[in-house]
């Protein structure tokens, strides 16, 4: 199969990399990793003019989705730009929501999904697997937190103290037990693998927007770099560095548009493992080709190497992605 982007689609992506591109980026990641969420806010709330927060949501509660291509669409450019904040939790958050609804229960997305679109509250979300984090809850308005042994949905009255991570700007904090009781019962589960299924999908189209952007500016960095009279991107180890990472996103890509055309949970799964193993290879070639340079936060690369690492292992690690491939094909 041929698949090609609408051209309503291109032009989504080119209006939001110029704004990005217009927006200094590093400046607001770094700002937000100090804990200064104002330039972060304000660029959120653009992202929500545009459309982005919407597109897991379904119109009856101001959404424009669902829209899985768009949505991968979006969040490639956001991972090229290095955007900071819950952004893959606000897709989970918006579909654990919208598939409550669904199932009938639609009082939480009825409350709770709007203002998430319009990007007026912030939300972040802890679901089962997710590990003892929250990812931004120091910034959200809303945290939700999904426990699957009882099961039920809970408002989260608080959080702990914030906790650093590998990625400066992905700032981590435990949320406090109890809170406002959303859902329960066995729906929630349901609503709960949705919610990861289009995480999980998220998350993979960041990575791939990630790595690519490590591959442009190590490509960008080679060329200017000499070493013996010669630029460094002239030696052949240097190229076929840069031609394995080159291949390793480009058979990302097609894996993480056909999943989201499929939306099937392998397909998913099987677009999570690649993207994840293209981010963690392009990290490592940039590091390695930069030299010591590659290595100072000094340099904007650093704000995307940063993310590699967790965008590799959130939302299904590699080994937890292939099993969900494996158990589908065994059935």
């Amino acid at each position: 199969m041929r698949f090609l982007l609408t051209s309503e689609q291109r032009e989504f992506a080119r209006s939001l990399d110029a704004m990005l591109a217009a927006s200094d980026t590093p400046a607001i990641v770094r700002a937000w990793s100090a804990g200064d969420h104002g330039p972060g806010r304000a660029l959120w709330a653009r992202l929500a003019d545009a459309g982005v927060f919407g597109l897991a949501a379904p119109s009856l509660y101001d959404g424009v989705g669902p829209l899985p291509v768009e949505l991968v669409v979006a969040y490639v450019e956001l991972g090229r730009h290095a955007v900071p904040g819950p952004l893959v939790e606000t897709v989970g958050a918006a579909a654990l929501l919208a598939r409550l609804a669904e199932l009938g229960d639609a009082g939480p997305a009825e409350r709770l999904l709007p203002g998430l679109v319009s990007g007026k509250v912030m939300g972040t979300v802890s679901l089962p697997g997710g590990g003892a984090y929250v990812v931004d809850a120091d910034a959200a308005g809303v945290v939700l937190v999904a426990d699957a042994g009882v099961p039920e949905l809970r408002v989260a009255p608080g959080h702990g103290p914030v906790r650093a991570s590998a990625d400066p700007a992905r700032r981590l904090a435990r949320p406090l037990p109890g809170g406002e009781l959303l859902a329960s019962g066995p729906r929630l589960a349901d609503a709960v693998r949705h919610a990861v299924l289009w995480g999980r999908l998220a998350a993979a189209a960041q990575a791939v927007g990630v790595a690519e952007e490590l591959l442009r500016r190590t490509v960008a960095y080679v060329k200017a770099r000499t070493q013996f009279g010669v630029p460094i991107g002239s030696f052949q180890a240097v190229k076929h560095r840069l031609a394995d990472t080159l291949v390793a996103v480009e058979f990302a890509r097609p894996l993480l548009y056909g999943a989201a055309v499929t939306l099937s949970p392998a397909d998913v799964a099987a677009a999570k493992v690649a993207a994840g193993s293209a981010v963690y290879l392009a990290a490592r070639s940039a590091l390695q080709l930069h030299g010591a340079v590659g290595y100072t936060e000094e340099l904007d690369l650093s704000l995307w190497l940063r993310k590699a690492r967790p965008l590799r292992d959130a939302w299904g690690s590699g080994g937890a992605c292939r099993a969900d491939v494996l158990a589908h094909h065994v059935r």
